[in-house]
Formats: structure tokens, sequence, C-alpha cells
């Protein structure tokens, strides 16, 4: 938050503290830091209720921080945060994209529920997308999914599916609370499309482990140069047929004498120049990103997640396995405030502890 901070004048700043509880840790630290900023700059601490606002639906917490009542803005408790955006919680993007691209926004994402709630399941695009991720998932042994968007202003869109994908359905107990005999939720990472090819492409298709991938690409982007946008769009179409087809001996064979190798190279180059193929890849191709198509692609991600969860028995609106880690990061914050040696933990934990404190 100080690279933040530097660049702001307190006068012309307004910070949203945006938590559903009101008491996640990190959320409220830098809150804290926000607001002891702002009293050391503002002239009357009166004031404070004019530079401060919440989304939140614990309205007595965001009270007692010193937030004015008429600066909340409430969010249902039933609305679990990696499904808020649609919420008071996408104020931030409100202010960010103004209200007219944040109602397209939702347009998207609304005629996306119309789609999962009418469409006939075989051409249903979330129940589709459900059933296709568990049958890489549950019959091929494929244990995790690349999201791969061919346009940099998705660049965070891997990132942002991550939340939602796997604290939603990496369970290991079903909806009864009894332990899973099958797998569920899929390891899911993802980069830009190009800057994968530099990176982890070789392992999607040469290497001993099955990662589905979903490429995202729009048919057009005004911001791009044209010639650019089609070599872009070439190599879309090129990895996905690559992928799927892969290249046989004899093709490889062939590509080489064309190439003039002898046939001694050509013996020694051609385990590394097969491809298996039937590496199974998804391509959402659009008109263009916008907020009306994010919104869609968002919310049939959302619909796919719910789908894989009912088939797989499980909850996929909960998130108690971030529950453990939350409790002992605040009993360790009192220790490390404390700055004396502990002893209370399991020696690895102690031993951690008691370095960093040496070390500060």
């Amino acid at each position: 938050i100080l690279n933040t901070l530097e660049a702001l004048n307190p006068e012309t700043t307004l910070f949203i503290v945006a938590s559903k509880s009101f008491t996640t840790q990190d959320t409220m630290v830098n809150a804290e830091s926000a607001r002891e900023w702002l009293l050391r700059r503002i002239d009357d601490d009166d004031d404070l209720h004019r530079h401060m606002v919440a989304v939140t639906a614990n309205t007595e917490a965001a009270i007692a921080f010193g937030i004015h009542p008429d600066n909340i803005f409430r969010m249902w408790d039933w609305v679990g945060g990696r499904y808020s955006l649609w919420s008071s919680i996408g104020l931030p993007i409100v202010i960010s994209i103004g209200p007219t691209n944040f109602t397209r926004l939702l347009q998207g994402a609304y005629e996306a529920d119309c789609h999962f709630r009418e469409a006939p399941l075989e051409q249903n695009i979330p129940v589709l997308m459900g059933l296709l991720g568990i049958w890489y998932n549950n019959f091929f042994g494929a244990q995790s999914i690349a999201i791969l968007p061919y346009d940099q202003n998705m660049h965070r869109f891997p990132a942002y599916l991550q939340q939602a994908d796997m604290e939603s359905n990496g369970k290991s107990c079903d909806r009864e609370g009894h332990p899973v005999s099958y797998e569920t939720g899929p390891v899911l990472f993802g980069e830009i499309g190009i800057a994968s090819q530099h990176a982890f492409y070789q392992l999607l298709h040469q290497g001993t482990k099955l990662v589905p991938a979903d490429m995202l690409v729009p048919a057009s982007n005004y911001r791009c140069i044209a010639r650019h946008h089609r070599a872009l769009m070439a190599n879309v179409f090129a990895q996905a047929e690559a992928l799927m087809r892969g290249r046989t001996e004899e093709e490889a064979i062939e590509e080489m004498r064309a190439e003039g190798l002898d046939e001694e190279r050509i013996r020694t180059l051609l385990p590394y120049r097969v491809f298996p193929g039937n590496r199974p890849t998804n391509t959402f191709l659009f008109h263009t990103l916008d907020p009306k198509t994010l919104g869609s692609l968002i919310a049939l991600y959302e619909h796919k997640i719910f789908v894989q969860g009912v088939i797989w028995n499980i909850n996929s609106f909960d998130q108690w396995g971030v529950e453990l880690g939350k409790k002992l990061a605040s009993r360790i914050l009192v220790e490390l405030n404390e700055g004396l040696p502990v002893a209370s933990h399991d020696s690895s934990t102690n031993g951690l502890i008691n370095t960093y404190l040496e070390m500060r």
C-alpha cells in the first residue's frame, strides 16, 4: 500500500474498504494504514468520513472502524466474495469504467444466466463446459486446466478464475460431510496466450501430463494493429490444431527430408519431433472484448463451476479450507508483535518464526 499512497493527494482521495465480514486481516490491515495516512494529513478528524466508504455485510464493524453510516454500501450476507462483483462490491468497477459500462457488464452476465436457465442441455454452454471438465478430470486423469486468453486486456482473467474455481470446488467432503472417493476440482492456471507459448506450451504439447485448455480470443481488436491481430489469430488456430492433431512419425520424417536433413540426423531427431496430439482445447471466439462480453464470460464460468459442484455433490459456496490459516495467522501476528522467541508451535514453524525475529 505504501507505493500506492505515495502518489495520492489526501484531499482528493476516496478509499473504498470492500470486505463482506469487515474482519479479513489483510484487508483490514490495509484499511487501518489508509486511515492512519489520512488522519495524519487532513485538518479535521471529522472529515475522515468524506474520504472513506465501505462495502460490507457487517455494518456494525464498519461503523466501529469509523465509517459514517451514510457511507456504507450494504451487500447481502449470502453472497460469496468470489461471486460478488455483480453486487455493491462492484462499486470500484462502476467508478473505474462508469455506470453505463457496468450496466453492460451486468447485461452480459444476465444473458448468460438466461442461457444457462433456458437452453436445452445439449446446447447449454456451461453444462457442456462442466461435463467436458469432468470427462477429462474423472475419466482421463487430468489434474489441471489452463486458461489462455489471447488478449492482453484479459491478462488477469486466469487469476480471477483461480479463486472462482479452486476455492469453490477444491473440496474433499461431499454435501453430507462424507469424504469423496473421486477427484474434484482441478488446479487452474494460465497466462496470456502468446506468453504461455514461450513458457509452458512445451508441456501441453509433449509433456506427460494431460492439460485441457481454454483459449479465449476476440475476432477483432480495435486497440491492436491489424497485422498484429492476424498473427495472433494465426497462433490461436495453429496451437489448437497442433494440440488436437499432433504430428505423426511419417509427417515428421517427411518434413525433415524436405528440410534436407540426412537419414542419420532424421533418426536422431525423430523422437523429439513427434507430437502425440489428442490434447483437448475449447476455443471461445467472440466478436470483441467489451464489458458485455466479459460479463458473459465470467457468468458462464460461474455456472460451469456450479454444474461441476452439483455432479460432484460438493458445496461450491463455502471455503472452510481458508479458515485454519487465518486463525493461525492471527495467533502468530500477536507473537510477532511481541517479538519474543516462541516455542508453542511445531519445530519447523518455531524455527521459521525465531529465525525471522533474529533477521528483521
